[in-house]
Formats: C-alpha cells, sequence, structure tokens
C-alpha cells in the first residue's frame, strides 16, 4: 500500500538555452504589471559581465533593476538583513535570485522580508515558522548544484558558524528558469562540487527515512542518471553544452525530489565543515558522502542497490555488493574530479573533529531523515574516517 504523501514544486519551470539574453522578457510576460526588480547574486558574477545580457534585456523591457551583489557563500545574517533594506528601500515589487544557491537562498528572505516588518528573520529559523506572504520571486541558477531554485529551504550563518535553516513553503519561487549557457565555462572545481552536491541530494532523497514518495523517488533517479553521466563530460570540457544542460536539469530535479523527501546525515555532517572552517557547501558534501554511505549501508542497502543501477549499470551481484560499487564508484568519480578528498586535504586539524561531531547533532532537522540513527560518537567516526 502506497503512504499518503504531499508534493510542492515550483509553479513554472522554463528550460532555454541564451533564456538570460531575453529575461526581461519573459518576467515581463509573467509579471506585466510590475516594474521595480530586486536582483541578487554576488560580486564575481556582476563585475564578470555574465549578467549584462540579461540587465540589458531588463532595461529594454521596462525593468527598473536594483542589483545587490555583496552575497557571500554561507550567507551571515547581517548580509541578508542589509540586503533587505536595501531591497525594501528600493521598493522592489520582484526579487530575482540569480547566482548560486547562496545568493537564491538570500533572495528567498529577502522576498519574505521585504515587505513587511512584523516577522523578523530570527523567528523564522526552523520548520513553517514562516507566518507573511511574501513578494513575487523568481530564480535563476548559474550553477548545477543547490538545487535552490527550487527548494523551500534557505540556509543562514548564525554567529560565528552554526548554519540555520528557513524551511517554509512560501520559499518555493514562482518561476524557476534554467539557462545552461550560464554555467559554461564554470571552473571545474565549481562543477565538481556543485555537481556532487547534485547528486547527494538525489541519493539522500530516495534513502530518506522520512517522507519518500513515488514522484521524489522517480525524479532522484533521473537526476542521479544524468549527473553521473555527465559530471566528468563537464569537468573536462567546460563548454560542452550537451554536458552543462544535462547537469543543470539533473541539479534541477535532484532539488525538487528532496524539497519533498528531505536531506540527512551527509548534509548534518556537511554543515560544521561549511560553519566552522568555510569550506564550500558542495565540497563539504563530497567529502564526507563514502562514508556516510558506507555507515548508512547495514540499513540501506537495498535502496544502495538501486541506486548503483543507475550509477554503476551492470552492477552484479548481491545488495551488498551492489552498494559496494555504488560507493567506490561515487569515489572514482571524486577522485577524478581533483577536488580535495579528504578533510585534512582543506585545512581541517585532527582535534577539530570533537567540536564537528557536536555541531553535527544540532542539525536534528536533517538527522531525522537518515536511514540509521547517527549519534555523537557515529559523528566523530564518520570524520575520523574521512579525516
Amino acid at each position: 500500500m502506497m503512504n499518503p504523501f504531499r508534493f510542492q514544486t515550483v509553479p513554472t519551470l522554463i528550460v532555454e538555452f541564451g533564456a538570460a539574453r531575453r529575461l526581461g522578457a519573459l518576467l515581463r510576460a509573467q509579471f506585466p504589471a510590475l516594474q521595480r526588480l530586486c536582483v541578487v547574486t554576488d560580486g564575481f558574477l556582476h563585475t564578470s559581465g555574465l549578467l549584462n545580457p540579461a540587465l540589458a534585456d531588463l532595461a529594454a523591457h521596462g525593468w527598473h533593476a536594483t542589483v545587490i551583489d555583496d552575497v557571500i557563500a554561507d550567507p551571515p545574517e547581517h548580509i541578508v538583513l542589509e540586503a533587505t533594506a536595501r531591497a525594501r528601500t528600493a521598493g522592489a515589487e520582484l526579487v530575482l535570485g540569480l547566482g548560486g544557491g547562496s545568493s537564491m537562498d538570500v533572495a528567498k528572505l529577502i522576498a519574505v522580508l521585504a515587505p513587511q516588518q512584523e516577522q523578523a528573520l530570527s523567528d523564522m529559523y526552523g520548520v513553517n515558522k514562516v507566518s507573511v506572504s511574501r513578494l513575487p520571486l523568481v530564480q535563476m541558477p548559474t550553477t548545477a548544484g543547490t538545487g535552490s531554485e527550487v527548494t523551500a529551504v534557505s540556509i543562514v550563518t548564525v554567529g560565528e558558524a552554526k548554519k540555520m535553516g528557513v524551511v517554509a513553503p512560501q520559499l518555493i519561487a514562482d518561476l524557476a528558469i534554467l539557462d545552461a549557457e550560464l554555467t559554461l565555462g564554470l571552473p571545474v572545481a565549481a562543477t565538481a562540487a556543485t555537481g556532487i552536491d547534485a547528486m547527494v541530494h538525489a541519493i539522500e532523497a530516495y534513502t530518506s527515512a522520512r517522507l519518500k514518495n513515488p514522484v521524489s523517488d522517480t525524479l532522484a533517479i533521473k537526476a542521479l542518471e544524468l549527473l553521473s553521466r555527465n559530471l566528468l563530460p563537464a569537468c573536462e570540457d567546460g563548454h560542452n553544452r550537451e554536458a552543462r544542460e544535462a547537469m543543470l536539469l539533473g541539479a534541477t530535479f535532484a532539488g525538487q525530489a528532496f524539497a519533498n523527501s528531505p536531506v540527512a546525515a551527509v548534509h548534518a555532517l556537511a554543515y560544521p565543515i561549511g560553519g566552522i572552517y568555510h569550506v564550500p557547501h558542495g565540497l563539504s558534501n563530497a567529502l564526507v558522502l563514502p562514508h556516510v554511505l558506507r555507515f548508512n549501508a547495514e540499513s540501506a542497502a537495498d535502496r544502495y542497490a538501486e541506486l548503483a543501477e543507475v550509477v554503476v549499470p551492470g552492477a552484479a551481484g548481491n545488495v551488498d555488493e551492489k552498494t559496494q560499487a555504488l560507493i567506490e564508484k561515487l569515489e572514482q568519480m571524486i577522485a577524478a574530479t581533483a577536488i580535495p578528498a579528504r578533510l585534512r586535504d582543506v585545512g581541517i586539524e585532527r582535534e577539530g573533529l570533537g567540536r564537528m561531531a557536536s555541531d553535527a547533532m544540532l542539525q536534528t532537522r536533517l538527522l531525522v531523515n537518515n536511514p540509521r540513527p547517527v549519534s555523537e560518537a557515529d559523528a566523530l567516526a564518520i570524520y575520523t574516517a574521512a579525516f
């Protein structure tokens, strides 16, 4: 018998190579009455000129755009609040997240914070704590990884190193636009880390202990197929359009999957790596992925074996052997991209593992989804294996 489930996603998805060049026209068709737009991005994308065709087309179609370009990775609260104040001052009627996951995450929060001052950001952390409506929201990713364009999650760094999530249906955008042209030439390290992040989303969605459902399963399988077949070609040739398009679509499918069948211990253990040591999120996931899979294998081998048939076509043997084949293939892919594979390679000291294990235990929102319970001692053992 099928369990009841609820599946939510972005109501409109546009997939079009070169869409950024006619962004003004696309948004004018979707939001004919609006004029004042807030573009949330990062300094590199703005100064690199990558956004210039999009900004030009926005102007050509009567949009008054305010560009907020001070988003940084793992955005701290003050960045979100300062950006919100600027959007409010500009009288923004529409928010566009254009960049990586951090830019899209900040855009979500601006959309709920800018039009009101009744509910503070500090009251929104957690699941379903947002009590206000938001401005219209559009997301346009420039990396194939986070899936933030289709999720209801925004991650903020609170204090020195603590990552907090706002999870609420209000954060689901009205429109997501996938233009693989924006990802052409993305450096190998960023391509690899964001691509593996997306693969983690698919793997964890498929094996989630809570809210796993047939729609997420279908999306996760297709995502993993697209991502696993195209990650290395995209790394080898940054201008391989076919591979870039497949990676971007795969990342979005994985995002839709985990937005409804949530991620678990890989992410829970990755957050302290990013929060304390400022390692990029995708790379943090890649560092612990094989070790969490080995830990989970005794509880999730049946499902890992099903995923092995996607990632390692022709994988033979029983479920344990197929699980081992999956883990080894993922390790080979990580090695082939030449991104760091050990915690020590990104500046983490052995003395820091205990604090990371303690911090990981705070991620109860994620750990509850893991197919096998994780204690602090388990987390320390996983970090030690990854060291």
